[in-house]
């Protein structure tokens, strides 16, 4: 089973974009192994720090390296991503020659209360990614918007045609690491 670090875009305790990515872990799992990512105690990115880097920026970049693909989950601040995941983009690419996205199956998704979920912000996010080389699943698109009845007291997702849309990303999105991850094994090996 493929591993998919997860990095949730919003560090809030009761985050709707957490407990989303944590429904879609329950909806993958037996598909996906999510794991989710720290990425709340990551300092604002200071190319200054590389002399003595911080082990919370050592062990994210660790962990990103380790899966088979990562999944972003992003609220919408101003119709754009959020702080933190800059932040950890930017770790994550550095020092120069290291970048922890290179090449690594991704895909971008996450909730809001409004009619458009978070379009603005995965749009946006969605170029950030093309540029530090993840190779980024375009579709299918989720713009979910949270309610939540969709979801009962354990966090699963509760209408079964909520869940088959669901569940059809994951199937693609499944579908992509194995077709990209394998590519780029084989980019490596040649």
């Amino acid at each position: 089973m493929k591993t998919v670090a997860v990095l949730v875009g919003s560090l809030r305790r009761d985050s709707i974009n957490r407990k989303f990515a944590e429904s879609l872990a329950k909806l993958a799992a037996g598909r996906l192994d999510f794991r989710f990512v720290e990425i709340g105690d990551l300092p604002l990115y200071n190319e200054d720090l590389w002399a003595d880097p911080p082990q919370s920026v050592l062990r994210m970049k660790r962990e990103v390296e380790a899966a088979d693909a990562v999944l972003f989950v992003t609220p919408e601040y101003n119709r754009y991503f959020t702080p933190a995941i800059k932040n950890a983009i930017d770790w994550g690419t550095r020092p120069w020659g290291q970048n922890s996205w290179s090449g690594k199956p991704s895909a971008v998704i996450g909730t809001s209360p409004g009619a458009i979920g978070t379009a603005a912000a995965q749009n946006s996010l969605k170029a950030l990614l093309t540029v530090v080389d993840t190779v980024l699943m375009g579709q299918p698109e989720v713009y979910f918007a949270y309610k939540p009845e969709l979801f009962d007291q354990d966090n699963n997702v509760v209408p079964g045609e909520t869940r088959d849309f669901l569940n059809t990303w994951i199937d693609r999105f499944a579908d992509w690491i194995e077709r990209t991850g394998k590519a780029r094994t084989e980019a490596k090996a040649a």
